[in-house]
This record gives C-alpha cells, sequence and structure tokens, in this order.
C-alpha cells in the first residue's frame, strides 16, 4: 500500500462518491503495518517475529444503526462497503446524531527523533533482549524465571470519510517489557519494568539499570515484612498517580461508559465537585512526544486537550462524534482504534493530573503511620472501584520514611479517593509504558502522568493484624 498511496486515494475518493448517499455517514480507513514482536522466557525464545499487515475497514451509519467490515484484499473493498450499508440499513430505526466536523485534507507524519526500529536487523533486537534476560538472571541465584518481549510497530492510514475528509497519518511506536520473579522456599517475588517510545529505537537501549531493578526488587522483596492490613494515609509516587488517573479516573470519563449508565450519567455530571480545588485533570492527544500523541483519531477529528477535572470540580469528558452528538457536546478527538480489524472507540490518549505546589519532602509532615508506595506490580478496576498493588513499598513513621514493606495493595473508590487528596506534590513524570484495554481492543498505547499525592484513608491490604 505504501507504494500506492495516491492511486489508493483516488479509489477511496471515487467509491466515496459512489456510495455516500445511500447512508447518512460513511468511512473507509486502510492501514499498512509492519512490526516486530519478540518474547524471551528464561533461556527459551518463545516468540521472534517480523510481519507486515495490510487491510481496512468500512463503517456505514444509517437512522443511527452502524454497520462495520473489515477486509485485507484491497480488491474486495467495495463488496465490504456494500455489506457494511447493508448492515446499517437493517438495523438503523432511530436518528444519526453525530458531532459536525469541518473536511480536512492533511498528510502527517509523527516525527521520529532518532532511529527508525525498521532500520535494526532482527539479529540486533533479539541480542538486545538476550542481553537484558542475562541481567534479570544474573542478579541472585533466587531468580526463578524471567521474560523479556520487545515490540516495535510502524502504522499508516488513510481515512476516507463522507464528511470530505482524506487524511494520511503514520507513527512508529516501541515497547519493552521486564519481570523477574524470585523464589526462597514458598515465598515468591515479582519485579516489573516497563517501558515505550514513540521518538527512537534508542529509548529502548541502555535500560540495564532499570533492567537490574526489577530484578533485585524481586529479590529485596523475599525477606521483607508483609505490610499490616489497615486504612493510612498514603504517599504515592508520580507512576502510581499516573496509573491511578488513567485506570480509575480515565475510563469512567469515557463519555460510552456514561451514556449507556443512567446511574453513571448521574455521577459524572459536569459541575460536581470531586476533589480539592488544586487538583487539575487533563487528557489529550495534542501534546507532542507521548505514546498517546497523534495529530487526528480515527475518525479523523483533530487532536485536542480536555481538561476533566479543573479546580476539582468535574468540567469536561472524552467523546468520539457519536457519543458528542448524543450528548450535545463537541466531540475532543478520543475515538481510536488499536487495528483495521476493530471500529474506534473512545479510548483515553495522554492522560495526567498536573503538577502540584507541595514539596515532596513536605508530603511527609504529619504522618504519625502511613505508608508510601512507588512504581506498580499490577492493577484492576471494576467501575468505580479499584485496587492497585504497589512495586515497591515503606513505612512512614512521624514523618519520615521507616521500613521497607511488602505485598502493598491499595483499594479504594475512585470518587472518594479523590476527594480524599490532602497534598499534591511539586515533581511530576511521564510513565511511557501504557498499553491500554478496552472492548477487547487491549495493548493501545497510552501515556499517563502526574505528581506525588497524600491521600487520606486508604485501605492498603496485607498481612492482617
Amino acid at each position: 500500500m505504501a507504494t500506492q498511496l495516491a492511486d489508493a486515494k483516488n479509489l477511496l475518493a471515487d467509491l466515496m462518491a459512489r456510495y455516500r448517499s445511500q447512508v447518512d455517514y460513511l468511512a473507509i480507513r486502510l492501514e499498512e503495518a509492519e512490526g516486530t514482536d519478540i518474547l524471551l522466557r528464561g533461556n527459551r525464545i518463545e516468540t521472534l517475529s517480523e510481519g507486515i499487515s495490510i487491510g481496512g475497514q468500512v463503517r456505514a451509519c444509517y437512522k443511527g444503526g452502524w454497520g462495520f467490515a473489515s477486509f485485507n484484499r484491497l480488491s474486495s473493498l467495495k463488496d465490504r462497503i456494500e455489506e457494511a450499508i447493508a448492515a446499517a440499513r437493517l438495523v438503523g430505526d432511530e436518528e444519526t446524531l453525530l458531532a459536525p466536523v469541518g473536511a480536512i485534507q492533511d498528510v502527517r507524519q509523527l516525527p521520529l527523533t532518532g532511529t527508525d526500529p525498521r532500520q535494526i536487523p532482527l539479529v540486533q533486537k533479539k541480542a538486545l533482549c538476550s542481553h537484558y534476560a542475562d541481567i534479570l538472571r544474573s542478579v541472585d541465584a533466587r531468580i526463578a524465571t524471567t521474560s523479556v518481549r520487545y515490540g516495535d510497530s510502524a502504522q499508516r492510514i488513510i481515512l476516507a470519510t463522507s464528511d470530505g475528509t482524506m487524511i494520511e497519518q503514520s507513527w512508529v511506536d516501541l515497547e519493552m517489557r521486564f519481570a523477574a520473579t524470585a523464589r526462597n522456599g514458598e515465598t515468591v517475588q515479582t519485579g516489573r519494568e516497563t517501558t515505550g517510545s514513540r521518538k527512537a529505537y534508542e529509548d529502548l537501549e541502555q535500560l540495564d539499570q532499570q533492567v537490574q531493578s526489577a530484578a533485585q526488587r524481586a529479590v529485596d522483596a523475599l525477606v521483607l515484612p508483609p505490610v499490616k492490613g489497615n486504612t493510612y494515609t498514603v504517599v504515592i509516587d508520580p507512576i502510581l498517580s499516573g496509573l491511578f488517573v488513567h485506570e480509575a479516573f480515565g475510563h469512567l470519563s469515557e463519555a460510552d461508559m456514561i451514556y449507556e449508565n443512567p446511574d453513571l450519567m448521574e455521577v459524572m455530571t459536569v459541575g460536581r465537585r470531586f476533589g480539592p480545588r488544586d487538583l487539575q485533570i487533563f487528557d489529550g492527544a495534542a501534546p507532542e512526544g507521548h505514546r498517546g500523541s497523534y495529530f487526528y483519531d480515527d475518525e479523523g477529528v483533530p487532536a485536542t486537550t480536555t481538561q476533566l477535572i479543573q479546580d476539582g470540580i468535574l468540567s469536561g469528558r472524552l467523546h468520539s462524534r457519536e457519543t458528542a452528538g448524543k450528548l450535545g457536546e463537541t466531540p475532543t478527538g478520543n475515538a481510536r482504534c488499536l487495528s483495521y480489524h476493530f471500529p474506534p472507540i473512545v479510548r483515553m490518549t495522554n492522560t495526567w493530573i498536573a503538577r502540584g505546589s507541595t514539596p515532596v519532602g513536605r508530603l511527609f509532615d504529619g504522618i504519625e503511620e502511613g505508608v508510601y508506595a512507588r512504581n506498580w506490580l499490577g492493577g484492576m478496576t471494576n467501575g468505580e472501584m479499584f485496587t492497585f498493588a504497589a512495586g515497591e513499598a515503606w513505612m512512614i513513621r512521624n514523618g519520615k520514611l521507616a521500613e521497607p514493606v511488602r505485598d502493598v495493595n491499595l483499594s479504594g473508590n475512585v470518587f472518594t479517593t479523590l476527594a480524599d487528596i490532602e497534598a499534591i506534590g511539586d515533581d511530576f513524570y511521564w510513565d511511557e509504558s501504557g498499553g491500554c484495554g478496552k472492548g477487547g481492543q487491549s495493548g493501545l498505547p497510552v501515556g499517563c502522568g502526574g505528581p506525588s499525592l497524600r491521600i487520606r484513608d486508604v485501605v492498603v491490604g496485607g498481612e492482617a493484624e
């Protein structure tokens, strides 16, 4: 497809002119993707592959009903258009409500600051993975299992819509994940690190210290005492803040979650106070250089920055054209799909809590007994409830860091937790390790960011008293 872009655009324009009158809305998205996937477990190579995929999707809307078809042969495009149109006309029985956007004609490429991973031989990428696997195993004899995963993907998209939009957009994404599990008798502990970039292959090199740290944390945790389960004032680092704002709050800001759930709609009322006056939360693909950054979403809406919480008050939400139309709001450029196999749905991009004014060292002041948690091991959310496992943790005693502890799980209700934020640190960190999952589309690149936070009355699970 890369050598036939002009012909492809002409074909899309011709087909759009032919079929657009049969439905209220028609979109055709062509995609070329080229990528590498490597997975090492211990000394074994489980995955070592390079591949190219070419395909596309058609979306049609008629009287509020949607038809969708995907394909991997351009010669079948006409048939897929007719299938999508037939499906939309079969199910549509209401009104098509899509927020209006202007027609755009553009060609954009997210710039690289260094080497394109497509210029690096597969053998060199595999050697990098083996190097990191050796580091994980070398930390301690108690390291029982290790894994290293490498992935890169270069995507080129052409989007044509019945509104007159014709956009070509391309980018490169890279990610590495490391894990080491240490065992001492029946005690098992794991350390993880993940990193990603949309800038350069070099960003995945020189990670020796980060990789070693993952394995060392697993080993060190073997002899640490479990935290005593209780309700504590907790200080979390920027990585956990980014995870919290994405997983616990960001998904609730996605408008398809809201308009399909009347109870959540009532809770997520714009103008309602959720946190302290110095709490500011944003999402947007417009900030450059992050893994959730782009110029246009998969409906051709320009990237924006949306303030979700302003001065502690809910001020916005994330939209596709359909959710914006149904709620009478403005599209935010948050309709994204993982690949041509899936339709665009409302997704986060880069989500962050703005830097506060409290010096980080002062966040511990006055805490007689609390917990300081850093990094993450995993987590889950269920509606407004969340549970996150910290990668490292220490007790706080009399305003000072004290002994390290393990098995620290933080849980609670996101709305209560936002209201319980006592102080927002003056630090900030962007975590580019995110791969978001929703609606069967897992691994969508996102960015998360935030400062350190001090939160009262957090339920910390560990060893019961």
